[in-house]
């Protein structure tokens, strides 16, 4: 049912790729709607960090990024950590004022609490395990 209506709402679980047979816990948003009932829902647990990775299919160091980002995700299992198309969802990369990419958006309680941009993999890291308590 979840993945029934996650595939609907335009949410969904992205791995590294088909023969990934291990679930990743990045979810990737397809929708504005359904991007926005996620974020109002997380704003119920204040205390949890998301981290959002803005990224787009042509960007090499988004590329270069991914394992890491799926690699983290895997490793944090107390946060939680999403990915947003810039082109495929550009307004809502508008209103996170993402200007180049990657650009990883960390939240807490709905609000920015830090960001990283650039395919900076350690500053990501550290930010993460900073932000996370």
């Amino acid at each position: 049912m979840g993945s029934v209506l996650s595939s609907v709402m335009g949410g969904a679980a992205v791995g590294g790729g088909s023969e990934d047979s291990e679930e990743s816990r990045v979810t990737s948003y397809h929708s504005a709607a359904r991007w926005q009932l996620y974020l109002n829902s997380i704003k119920e647990n204040p205390s949890k960090l998301l981290v959002i990775d803005f990224s787009a299919s042509w960007c090499g160091p988004c590329k270069m990024m991914e394992p890491v980002y799926h690699d983290m995700a895997s490793r944090f299992t107390d946060v939680d950590f999403a990915k947003i198309d810039v082109d495929e969802l550009s307004e809502v990369s508008q209103q996170f004022g993402v200007q180049g990419m990657p650009t990883f958006v960390l939240l807490k309680n709905g609000k920015e609490v830090d960001r990283v941009v650039g395919a900076k993999k350690d500053e990501l890291e550290r930010k993460v395990e900073k932000n996370r308590s």
